[in-house]
């Protein structure tokens, strides 16, 4: 297995890890999250890096690489969700929306199909991880009782209920409709699959 494959695994290996440091209610392992967490978001740039640079591509790789990506953000997300960040319901249209269209990305592919992206999803995914961090710093930070002390104030004003119910939402529908763009875009591709199940 080449290198880049095994960082790929480990990204996988360490979404659990992160929900359950994330969840925990000791400080130190709280905090701990968002260590694992940059861990696992550098080891996906590196394994791109690596994959391009010294051609380490593999079928394997092209299949797993993306999943992993939206195995780790589907994890912090699930985890703003059990501790009543963002609603549920906002969770499950993100995760939905981004595993549906990476699974059928990673399936075009092996038929060897194309799907064209666009800017717009690329928008998207950089709204959703500007979103992640924010939230996942804060959050990590409110409850971290030496910043806490310092900083309460501002973090309680920065995680305002309003103010990350209304961003939540607003990246909610653009995800959503970035998604339904994206199929529309991509539809003669999807009917191509659909005719090759059949």
């Amino acid at each position: 297995m080449t290198l880049p494959n095994q960082l790929t695994v480990l990204r996988i290996i360490l979404s659990p890890v992160f929900l359950y440091c994330f969840l925990s209610e000791v400080i130190w392992i709280k905090q701990a999250s968002v260590v694992v967490y940059i861990i696992a978001a550098l080891s996906d740039w590196y394994d791109g890096w690596l994959a391009r640079k010294f051609n380490y591509i593999t079928s394997w790789g092209k299949f797993w690489d993306p999943l992993a990506d939206k195995i780790l953000t589907s994890s912090v997300f699930l985890g703003f969700a059990i501790v009543n960040l963002i609603p549920l319901w906002m969770v499950i249209i993100i995760v939905g929306r981004d595993v549906l269209i990476t699974l059928l990305r990673v399936f075009a592919e092996f038929k060897n199909y194309q799907f064209v992206t666009s800017y717009y999803a690329k928008w998207k995914t950089l709204l959703q991880m500007i979103f992640l961090y924010y939230l996942l710093l804060l959050y990590v930070a409110q409850h971290s009782p030496e910043i806490n002390y310092w900083y309460g104030d501002f973090i309680s004003l920065m995680l305002h209920n309003q103010v990350i119910y209304f961003t939540a939402l607003l990246i909610t529908l653009i995800t959503f409709h970035s998604g339904l763009l994206y199929v529309k875009r991509n539809w003669e591709v999807v009917l191509k699959l659909l005719k090759i199940e059949n």
